[in-house]
């Protein structure tokens, strides 16, 4: 699995994103202060922003360059944003599976949601919404999963158990994951290697 993001330049308010990052298999890390930058790089991977310039490309193809802007839906990017995004009108089922796989029995298994399936996502906890949000975007089926700041909202007493589940998805579907922090120990506890972002520049790209 190769990808990577080439000269991806974005004007912001307070200074221009230009990255260049070649992602291992395995989960990176996008750490940094708030403000860096890294939530804007998630949401240009994932097709919700468009570069200025540059090139995004995934195992040969291309989903954003000069001539090329593949959509969201073509992308085949699993995302979590910080609000995890549910729809409150919907049920834990119906969330999971608005244009997923029904049939995806392991992802059920993995984050241990089955008992939470038919209830109401107004009636969740914080760490369940994580984990309903991280199986939404899971029974896709994605190429690569983005993760925005995934222990955001979640009490302390609750954070050691969403860890968990976030190694267990890192063990059990091996697929490319950006994880955006500011917190060191999660880097430490669930990432294999950290690029560190400054004002929209990579100031350092090294495994753990």
């Amino acid at each position: 699995m190769t990808f990577t993001v080439r000269e991806l330049v974005l004007p912001l308010a307070e200074f221009t994103l230009d990255v260049t990052i070649a992602f291992a298999h395995g989960t990176t890390a996008l750490y940094g202060a708030s403000g860096a930058g890294k939530t804007t790089l998630l949401e240009l991977i994932a097709g919700l922003r468009k570069p200025r310039s540059g090139t995004i490309e995934m195992n040969g193809r291309v989903m954003c360059d000069a001539t090329t802007f593949l959509p969201p839906r073509h992308r085949r990017v699993g995302y979590v944003p910080q609000d995890d995004a549910l729809f409150p009108h919907l049920s834990v089922r119906d969330n999971i599976f608005y244009g997923g796989n029904a049939n995806s029995r392991d992802v059920i298994d993995v984050l241990e949601i089955e008992t939470l399936l038919e209830r109401s996502v107004r009636n969740l906890s914080g760490g369940e919404r994580k984990r309903v949000a991280l199986a939404r975007a899971l029974v896709t089926r994605p190429d690569v999963l983005l993760l925005d700041e995934p222990l955001a909202g979640v009490d302390l007493p609750l954070r050691d158990r969403v860890l968990d589940y976030l190694i267990r998805i890192r063990e059990e579907f091996p697929i490319p994951t950006v994880y955006v922090t500011h917190h060191l120990q999660e880097v430490e506890t669930v990432c294999d290697e950290i690029v560190v972002l400054e004002k929209g520049r990579v100031l350092e790209h090294r495994k753990m």
